[in-house]
């Protein structure tokens, strides 16, 4: 990559809605929103909710399916000059082993990130991410099937992610993204009623951050494989403290929301903390947390 700075999935569209603000082939990667094999609907309405420092979605992977992303949104993304990677999830393992078969054959996707770790849909997501054998299950699926570089998202709602992460490693792995969105809800007192549809929902933002510096920090040490950390990063001081952690790159979700060039800035300003300090290179600070 570029640079180590990505977009996370469902927080950046396919990267063509931000070409009008900014230079998104700047970008080291954007991982486009979650696809599935067949059309999803995605969860009824509301299903999105602000929360102090963050948000809450219950989204439900709404998206036209992997033949549709085949014939209408691949030739119109392929020629983007980053990396465009594909976030990929399934309700069965048969069905994210199709998926990523399919999309396999993609000249331009150099990699798809497995969604093992989604808390807002009511079959597969989730389930798959929470224990050692179902991620091993599917990740080992996908892996005869998938020939490029295949990134495993994280779920933290586990009582030990680095259970998880040594099997996703063990069962073929190239890199480990984490974390995925913590699993919250909302109520409305006046009408006493839950805020979104699905009751429960995942929630993203700056409130997540000290939970998933954590966690990128517990799977370093437990993992030989390149990590990717995300949750809560709002600028490039966050970024810089999740490789100090050992990421070896970031995302930015939520953030997009608030500032759809924050990337650019995030890029820029890793780029001046690596002058300040007369580091050549962000690999120097990749692990570097002294303790």
């Amino acid at each position: 990559m570029k640079n180590p700075v990505m977009t996370a999935s469902g927080t950046f569209g396919y990267g063509e809605e931000f070409a009008d603000f900014m230079d998104i082939s700047r970008i080291g990667g954007i991982i486009v929103k979650g696809t599935t094999l067949h059309k999803r609907e995605g969860n009824p309405y509301p299903r999105m909710a602000e929360t102090p420092s963050g948000m809450l979605n219950a989204v439900g992977l709404q998206n036209k399916g992997v033949h549709y992303f085949a014939e209408h949104i691949y030739p119109r993304i392929k020629d983007i000059q980053t990396n465009m990677i594909v976030n990929v999830s399934g309700s069965t393992i048969e069905d994210y082993a199709e998926t990523a078969s399919i999309i396999n054959e993609f000249v331009n996707i150099p990699a798809i990130e497995l969604n093992i770790s989604c808390p807002n849909v009511k079959q597969g997501g989730m389930a798959f991410g929470i224990t050692a054998k179902g991620a091993e299950e599917v990740v080992r699926a996908v892996r005869k099937v998938y020939k490029k570089t295949l990134i495993v998202k994280l779920s933290p709602n586990v009582t030990d992610i680095t259970e998880i992460a040594k099997a996703a490693e063990a069962s073929g792995a190239d890199s480990v993204s984490l974390i995925n969105t913590l699993l919250g809800m909302a109520i409305d007192a006046e009408r006493r009623r839950p805020v979104l549809s699905t009751v429960t929902g995942g929630m993203s933002g700056a409130a997540v951050k000290p939970i998933a510096l954590r966690m990128v920090w517990q799977v370093s040490k437990a993992v030989k494989i390149p990590i990717i950390g995300l949750g809560g990063i709002m600028n490039w001081k966050d970024a810089v403290e999740f490789m100090l952690a050992g990421a070896t790159a970031i995302q930015i979700g939520t953030a997009n929301f608030i500032d759809p060039t924050v990337t650019l800035k995030v890029i820029d300003g890793i780029q001046d903390y690596l002058d300040r300090h007369h580091y050549t290179s962000v690999q120097q600070i990749i692990g570097a947390l002294e303790i």
